[in-house]
């Protein structure tokens, strides 16, 4: 099967829903007429990044009693999305989460694991912690999510590989940081090279959708990304632009991938499970 997925880098308003759900809309038409298949919109995409003391103003329902996911979850009968937005649950709790929608439905949310805090960031003071990784079935097969933190552990994406996972979408507000090295950024390499390892070590394909813009003295750098199942860049360096990156990807490399090179099939999770426990139980004791 051949797929055809759009990296929406794009430059989200701090705090303004109407504008941003505006933008959501406006690329699902526009890659629904390009014949985009599945559509990936960065971390935070409906709200910012920066959106601290903001969070309880700008959080949604997932369900379409909220009109703002209302609204996505229609767009999603023509289209399958992935958006990133402040989700607010019965108990008035909030998580930076990803919604993946199809036909009219939700398939999944994705509550972000790992929470930064330390240097420019500071979400663990606004946000609650994830406290699940599930992959879940589409009509393109088993896909998993994950939210920028959650995916510089390594142990969340191997869950994800573990549960079936074939595609692993990762979206992240990646600010830039250090200076530039000839023509490229040096904050994006350990992002690259991470999007490179995963897609060999897991024999997947990776999606990468990082947001551009400024926020409070941050300066976001795009170079959404797509990385096939050998480890090799489909797509990637479009830096600081907005733009809807488009590329096709061919399912059945996901079994010549794995045919040649048997991770998988090789794979002993009950030997990770039990020298897991062995460590906690040496560390505890």
């Amino acid at each position: 099967m051949r797929i055809k997925v759009g990296l929406a880098q794009i430059y989200p308003k701090l705090g303004d829903l109407a504008y941003n759900l505006g933008t959501h809309l406006d690329y699902a038409r526009r890659a629904r007429e390009g014949g985009v298949n599945l559509l990936v919109f960065p971390e935070l995409s409906l709200t910012g990044y920066q959106v601290q003391d903001l969070a309880p103003e700008v959080a949604i329902e997932s369900n379409d009693d909220d009109k703002v996911f209302a609204e996505l979850l229609a767009a999603s009968r023509e289209i399958d999305i992935v958006f990133g937005f402040v989700h607010r649950d019965r108990r008035n709790r909030f998580y930076i989460a990803n919604a993946y929608l199809s036909g009219g439905e939700t398939l999944h949310l994705h509550h972000k694991l790992y929470l930064p805090t330390y240097a420019m960031f500071d979400e663990s003071r606004y946000f609650a912690r994830g406290n699940s990784v599930r992959a879940f079935d589409t009509r393109f097969g088993r896909l998993g999510m994950l939210i920028c933190e959650d995916f510089w552990h390594v142990s969340p994406a191997y869950l994800l590989w573990l549960d079936g996972a074939d595609i692993l979408i990762l979206n992240s507000s990646s600010p830039t940081r250090g200076l530039n090295e000839g023509d490229r950024v040096l904050s994006t390499r350990w992002v690259e090279m991470v999007n490179q390892a995963y897609g060999s070590m897991f024999t997947s394909y990776i999606l990468h959708c990082n947001r551009v813009g400024y926020e409070d003295g941050k300066n976001f750098w795009g170079g959404s990304s797509v990385v096939d199942p050998d480890g090799e860049f489909m797509t990637n360096g479009l830096y600081f632009e907005e733009a809807l990156i488009t590329q096709e990807i061919d399912l059945n490399q996901l079994h010549r991938t794995r045919a040649r090179l048997p991770l998988l099939r090789d794979e002993r999770p009950g030997l990770v499970r039990r020298e897991l426990g062995r460590i906690l139980n040496e560390n505890l004791g």
